[in-house]
């Protein structure tokens, strides 16, 4: 009794941080027409970056596919997606490794900025 007791009491000692649990929405896939993203990079289609809307560049996120359970860490480096309800856009290499190619319901967790 005393030991779940103090588990409670942990569990509500835990800081609660938005951004660390992690958003969720749908993913989409960069459409490149070549050029330079909104940090002033290079557009790669095989790098593993992504944009986010607010998210400051440079910041490292694992997106986690929440239909097959698939993760990759990515790192933003534009702006977007503009389209409501999606919450991140990949680049086709971010995109194969969570196992898709147009749309996915993902969770980002921030790991750094």
């Amino acid at each position: 009794m005393v030991a779940r007791s103090l588990v409670a009491i942990c569990l509500l000692c835990l800081p609660i941080a938005g951004p660390a649990l992690g958003e969720t929405g749908i993913a989409s896939v960069y459409a490149y027409r070549g050029g330079k993203t909104a940090s002033g990079e290079r557009v790669s289609p095989s790098a593993l970056t992504a944009a986010h809307r607010t998210l400051p560049f440079g910041t490292i996120v694992d997106v986690i596919n929440r239909s097959n359970g698939k993760k990759v860490t990515v790192r933003i480096n534009d702006r977007g997606p503009f389209v409501r309800g999606r919450v991140i856009d990949l680049t086709p290499a971010g995109a194969r490794a969570l196992g898709f190619s147009g749309l996915a319901p993902v969770t980002i967790v921030r790991l750094s900025s």
